[in-house]
């Protein structure tokens, strides 16, 4: 757990997914991917998979996932994608869903990239008014439901 709250405090300062990741594990909604390459902690993601969670019958869904900022971050992030679709493959589930912020356009492109499309749009307000992690430079998937 430092490994993930080390990697998403790079992303955005205080992001701390830990509470998620252990309440996926304690009530069996699902996984957390990691992608080490050797270096460390690069990439991970929390996903739900299958009926009785967030996802849904026969669907992956991820509700937070993130590599780590600098260059060869686009890399890792379609390397996330890629450990989520076979968590989902290996889970038996059909669908991968994700969700990106428009603010977040190179982190979209890669998604795009891998066939995902636009389920439906959404507005985020932050305040004080500033990005927070939605900038071009971030790859990160986050809950949008």
């Amino acid at each position: 757990m430092a490994a993930v709250r080390e990697l998403t405090d790079a992303v955005y300062p205080g992001l701390d997914v830990s509470r998620e990741i252990e309440s996926v594990r304690s009530q069996g909604l699902g996984d957390t991917v990691l992608v080490d390459d050797g270096a460390g902690l690069q990439g991970v993601a929390v996903c739900h998979v299958g009926a009785g969670t967030e996802a849904g019958s026969g669907a992956c869904y991820v509700k937070f996932g993130a590599v780590r900022p600098g260059p060869g971050a686009e890399r890792l992030f379609g390397l996330l994608i890629d450990a989520c679709h076979a968590l989902a493959a290996e889970r038996g589930a059909s669908v991968l869903m994700a969700g990106a912020n428009a603010g977040r356009d190179r982190a979209w492109r890669v998604l795009a990239s891998r066939g995902f499309r636009r389920d439906f749009q959404g507005v985020t307000m932050h305040r004080p008014n500033e990005p927070g992690y939605s900038t071009s430079d971030s790859f990160v998937i986050d809950d949008w439901r």
